[in-house]
């Protein structure tokens, strides 16, 4: 894949799993990266930046709630005084609760207001903010990271995968509203060997659930990873796209 040295990406959620692995592969690729962490994840989001100085490019680490716009603006704002540009997004954040769909009464308000708050009105948020520096560039885009969820309704909870179903609409809208200048395109993992899953379930647990897939095994983040930098740069025609990668769950 072409080196792209002196761009600069923004991966939100990057203290750990896809969006650390993100930041890094994007730094393998020669550019700049914006470690971006919400508040508790502050020694992990430190190791990404030691990761991405690792590999010789430059990091700068912010901290931001993506579900809050004046924070968000902020963030935008401290990337153009430091760097004067930006070349890519990637919204990686994301935040879910485990409440079993049949149990209605589990889900609070609370719970939905902060899924949709992080899943959804983040990463509208973070584009709506970068939308006039990521213009200036020839070759900008967005990638969202969304989940399976959001295609099949099955995730871990029902506000989670609404959460998801919207970003995905809402990827194809910023699509259409922002070409030519910025492609916007979506990742669809399906279950990624992380702290969320590990922390929620067994290794049998997990082994049942693969077990039925083409490819029977979880995604590592580094899979994901690999999606998002062919949609950031290994492709110039393909936009508004929603791209499932969980081997062969939901064919």
């Amino acid at each position: 894949m072409e080196n792209k040295d002196g761009r600069v990406v923004l991966v939100t959620g990057s203290a750990t799993g896809v969006g650390r692995a993100c930041a890094v592969k994007f730094a393998k690729f020669g550019f700049d990266v914006v470690v971006n962490y919400p508040g508790a994840d502050k020694e992990e989001a430190e190791e990404t930046v030691r990761l991405v100085e690792n590999l010789q490019r430059r990091a700068m680490l912010v901290q931001c709630d993506v579900s809050r716009d004046d924070q968000v603006v902020a963030m935008v704002e401290g990337i153009e005084q430091t760097f004067g540009r930006l070349d890519v997004v990637v919204n990686a954040a994301g935040l879910t609760y485990f409440v079993e769909h049949a149990d209605l009464d589990g889900l609070t308000e609370q719970q939905w207001d902060a899924i949709i708050g992080v899943n959804t009105k983040g990463p509208f948020f973070v584009i709506r903010a970068a939308a006039r520096l990521l213009k200036k560039g020839s070759s900008s885009a967005v990638v969202n990271v969304s989940s399976v969820a959001g295609i099949s309704g099955f995730g871990s909870s029902i506000a989670y995968c609404a959460s998801k179903g919207a970003l995905n609409t809402m990827t194809k809208s910023l699509a259409r509203a922002l070409a030519p200048e910025i492609r916007v395109n979506a990742v669809c993992p399906g279950p990624i060997d992380s702290r969320w899953l590990r922390k929620d379930m067994s290794k049998e647990q997990i082994a049942q659930r693969v077990a039925t897939f083409p490819i029977p095994k979880l995604s590592t983040p580094e899979d994901i990873a690999d999606t998002v930098a062919y949609l950031a740069t290994g492709t110039s025609m393909t936009t508004g796209q929603v791209l499932v990668v969980d081997g062969g769950r939901t064919m």
